[in-house]
């Protein structure tokens, strides 16, 4: 791991955050190619994973964003909450819109539950556009924090950025799995589903990059893009990821995976940070 973090602070980091999102990629990929293997998933384990996503976003939004944006945030008591304030709520809007604009379908939700506007693409389009929206903040982080190592920030460490990639990516490989999955039920051969499943992270590696340029570029506004960042994880979460835990009888499991997610970002973050 030491290497890992050595390697990445000599290198662009932009380049850096791009490789760092080509591993949660990667991961997702990995959790898609299960679907070779497996003729089913059950649902406990699926509503177990689904937890543990939500638990990784909530504990990276708070250990790994919004806290290192405050701690780098100028001013005393109000003032310096400032940047999160805003930057969290820009975050939580921009991804309402997207949710209002983008079409698509919630994993365990029927099709008559679609959102965005109205359209006629098929289910598989709506179900792997429904994770492509998950995976929009995830990248957008890594890349913002990634950008925020290199223009020198205090509180943005090389360590902190892996630690989010790698907590990301761990979450990436059942939600790989939780989408390839249902389109194979749904009739789909294993190749198709398993390339649907892993083009959903694909975005990550683009968000990233933008993150990262973005920052470095204009660097004033890190603390803004941190935050920005973890509003858009934390809808995520809420309007998403929870409600999918919560149609069925293993509410209880979706909730220890939860746990258990929040716990490993944590973690990841203190020790490696």
């Amino acid at each position: 791991m030491e290497q890992i973090i050595t390697y990445l602070e000599s290198i662009d980091p932009v380049l850096a955050a791009f490789y760092a999102t080509l591993f949660t990629w990667a991961l997702t990929a990995l959790g898609a190619a299960l679907v070779f293997l497996f003729k089913g998933m059950n649902r406990a384990l699926l509503d177990g994973m689904l937890g543990f996503t939500g638990g990784v976003m909530v504990a990276a939004s708070f250990w790994s964003l919004l806290a290192p944006g405050i701690e780098m945030s100028s001013g005393e008591g109000f003032v310096k909450v400032i940047p999160a304030v805003a930057g969290f709520a820009m975050g939580a809007l921009f991804l309402f819109g997207l949710d209002k604009i983008l079409p698509h379908l919630h994993i365990n939700f029927k099709e008559s539950e679609k959102e965005g506007v109205k359209t006629p693409w098929h289910r598989t389009t709506l179900l792997v556009l429904a994770i492509t929206l998950h995976n929009i903040p995830e990248g957008l982080a890594v890349g913002v924090l990634f950008g925020g190592v290199a223009a020198g920030f205090d509180g943005a460490t090389i360590g902190g950025a892996v630690a989010l990639a790698l907590g990301i990516g761990l979450q990436n490989f059942p939600e790989g799995f939780a989408v390839s999955m249902p389109l194979r039920r749904q009739g789909l051969s294993k190749f198709k589903s398993f390339m649907y499943g892993q083009s959903s992270a694909l975005v990550e590696p683009i968000a990233a990059v933008i993150g990262a340029w973005a920052v470095i570029t204009f660097q004033p506004i890190l603390p803004y893009a941190l935050a920005f960042a973890a509003g858009a994880m934390m809808f995520v979460v809420v309007e998403e990821v929870i409600p999918e835990t919560q149609r069925d009888k293993y509410t209880d499991i979706a909730t220890l995976g939860f746990i258990g997610g929040f716990i490993v970002m944590m973690t990841l973050d203190v020790g490696l940070s």
